[in-house]
């Protein structure tokens, strides 16, 4: 159970903005000193229009001016100044976060849904802005507001003053307690409205299957159901405020018919006069807009902090992967790969690889066969520490890859998926990704490598060409040519292979294939085999049968042994 606020975690956000609020709250102390100097004029001005003295009237309009422009110039300082505080720190949270969940292991996100994830990096921290800028921009200018304004009117009669706050410890009681109904559904409502973000982005990432298995009345349901669990969550939030205005506003208005009363009475005792009256009664009308504000504030305050509670959780995970203090750079490899007695499992009940060893020689090109679940992918995804293994090493040259940074590792491992991910940008920026800065001459030349420059150079625009998100306006074969091109621009010493010709047609299947014995050229290669046609030429196939290589050799001495991999042979080619 939440014992203290998740707010108190946005101060050394604030601290870098120290100056540019305190800049503001000066301009809030000054805006503030006015409003009891209003409720003086109010009173002033009621005295010369009672005795008809339109000089004196004239004098106080002057004078009204003056403050009003005064007052007007600092409201504006206060303004601009918390708005470029408040949206400064959203953004630097924004950034915080978004480079605490690129630092996450892959595990992480395989899990987490991706429209919650767009959601609290959006929505909730737009939210914790918000309530930075109007805790320095309202709230704290309406406590003071308050303050002075209470102040001056004890100064005018304290025991009137007295009576009109006898119902203020209730009301404090009651905004209180409306307070922590609107955090507890504020909480309910935001985490429906991830949800219902959550199931857009899986609609939309499958669409094709969607039509495809004619499932739009099934889609459309389960989007009304979401959707209604989050308006009644709403509803419950809109509820708890609309009920939180009309008891407030109840005693809001009961107090001033005490005041009235009270006020009477004092003038009939003589401890007040006619004058003195109106200014205190405008006095009174000042403290109604700060009253409905805090009150309003405290409400959204409480909505807040659930998006607070919300982006700090995120933060609060840890990432599984991490580098060792002290980590040194990997200088540049020859490819030797060692895998040392590694086991590893997703979780403690269900192992994926058991005592796995494996000696990978520069230049040596690996197939990895067996069936799903076999550990084939999970044991190329420990090279680059994707994750990390419960037990063993992992050396690259005879060095431990632990030992070093996972920039200069990653760097020197290339990975082409079965699926290529290409993003919105130009084709030259999708094949240099992640590098800030390339030559394009360089970008070309891995293009031809990888049999893609021809294709390319055919676009209106060539390598400027702008790629639809995923990738949508090319072919597969096109997609994949540039994912090999990626690969050769980074030129890697190790190359990870995940059968990334099973989804071509033939044609397309004969570039790509091409351009792929020129990418694994004098390089360590592991390839993932789903199609055993693909494995032919590789220097060992490894067999894997529940995390254990359980055979070992080229493809004529495995299918000359009759064992394992020659029955996959056999099933795949007889069909």
């Amino acid at each position: 159970m939440k014992t203290r606020s998740t707010y108190w975690q946005i101060l050394p956000y604030l601290r870098p903005q120290k100056q540019t609020i305190g800049k503001a709250l000066a301009c809030t102390v000054v805006f503030t000193i006015f409003w009891p100097i209003i409720a003086w004029l109010v009173g002033e001005t009621a005295k010369f229009i009672g005795k008809g003295d339109l000089q004196g009237f004239a004098q106080i309009a002057a004078l009204s001016a003056v403050i009003f422009l005064i007052r007007g110039t600092a409201q504006y300082g206060q303004d601009t100044l918390m708005a470029k505080a408040a949206l400064t720190i959203a953004l630097e949270i924004r950034k915080k976060v978004y480079s605490h969940l690129q630092k996450l292991n892959i595990g992480y996100f395989e899990t987490a849904k991706t429209g919650d994830l767009s959601y609290r990096l959006t929505e909730d921290i737009d939210r914790i802005g918000e309530v930075v800028n109007k805790f320095f921009h309202q709230f704290i200018p309406c406590v003071l507001q308050l303050i002075a304004v209470l102040g001056y009117m004890i100064y005018l009669n304290w025991q009137l003053t007295l009576g009109a706050l006898i119902i203020a410890p209730l009301m404090a009681i009651l905004i209180g307690w409306f307070g922590e109904r609107l955090l507890t559904y504020s909480r309910q409502s935001q985490n429906r409205i991830s949800d219902l973000s959550a199931l857009l982005t899986e609609v939309f990432s499958g669409i094709r299957l969607i039509k495809a298995f004619v499932a739009e009345d099934y889609e459309i349901a389960r989007f009304a159901e979401e959707a209604e669990q989050n308006r009644r969550a709403k509803y419950l939030s809109e509820r708890v405020k609309a009920l939180q205005f009309v008891v407030v506003g109840f005693l809001e208005a009961m107090s001033v018919i005490l005041l009235f009363f009270l006020g009477g009475w004092q003038i009939s005792q003589g401890n007040l006069t006619g004058t003195q009256f109106i200014s205190y009664i405008a006095g009174v009308a000042l403290l109604i807009d700060p009253i409905a504000i805090t009150t309003a504030n405290y409400g959204d305050f409480k909505q807040g902090e659930a998006s607070s509670d919300r982006i700090f959780e995120l933060l609060a995970i840890q990432p599984a992967v991490v580098e060792k203090p002290g980590a040194i750079e990997l200088p540049r490899v020859t490819g030797k790969v060692e895998y040392r007695n590694i086991n590893f499992a997703y979780n403690s009940e269900t192992p994926i690889l058991q005592n796995m060893s494996l000696l990978v020689l520069p230049g040596e090109m690996i197939a990895l066969v067996g069936a799903s679940g076999a550990g084939k992918t999970t044991l190329v995804n420990l090279l680059p520490r994707f994750y990390d293994p419960q037990a063993g090493q992992i050396l690259i040259d005879g060095i431990d890859i632990q030992d070093v940074t996972l920039n200069t590792l990653r760097r020197q491992i290339g990975i082409v998926p079965q699926e290529t991910i290409l993003f919105s940008g130009t084709i030259a920026q999708n094949i240099a990704f992640g590098q800030s800065y390339y030559e394009l001459k360089d970008v070309q030349k891995a293009a031809e490598i990888a049999n893609a420059h021809q294709f390319i150079s055919e676009f209106p625009d060539g390598y400027q060409t702008w790629v639809g998100e995923r990738g949508v306006n090319l072919s597969g074969g096109q997609k994949q040519r540039i994912a090999i091109a990626r690969a050769v621009l980074l030129a890697p010493r190790i190359l990870i292979l995940d059968e990334a010709t099973s989804a071509l047609d033939s044609e397309s299947e004969g570039l790509v294939q091409e351009a792929l014995e020129r990418l694994m050229r004098d390089r360590t290669v592991f390839i993932i085999a789903h199609r055993l046609a693909t494995v032919r030429r590789a220097d060992r196939i490894l067999v894997l049968e529940k995390g254990r290589i359980v055979e070992s050799g080229t493809h004529e001495e495995l299918l000359e042994k009759g064992d394992r991999y020659a029955g996959y042979y056999a099933q795949q080619f007889s069909q």
